[in-house]
């Protein structure tokens, strides 16, 4: 499954980056991608654990940025 996500108060491309690398080692994924300029996460993940694997994406964005909110 390959899903998109808005995000909010994304404040800068190396953060993006740290964000996308966090995601990326969620076991399940298979491949995501965060762009600052767009402000949108792109996650393709197994489906069985997907709503999971989400949520533990939006938290390792936490984990950078406290201000930055995915847009479940």
């Amino acid at each position: 499954m390959k899903k998109k996500f808005k995000m909010e108060n994304l404040d800068c491309a190396n953060c993006a980056a740290k964000m996308e690398a966090a995601i990326n080692k969620i076991q399940g994924v298979k491949e995501a991608t965060v762009s600052f300029m767009t402000q949108r996460l792109v996650i393709e993940a197994d489906d069985e654990r997907f709503d999971e694997i989400v949520k533990e994406a939006a938290a390792a964005c936490k984990k950078v940025d406290a201000d930055c909110e995915v847009l479940i």
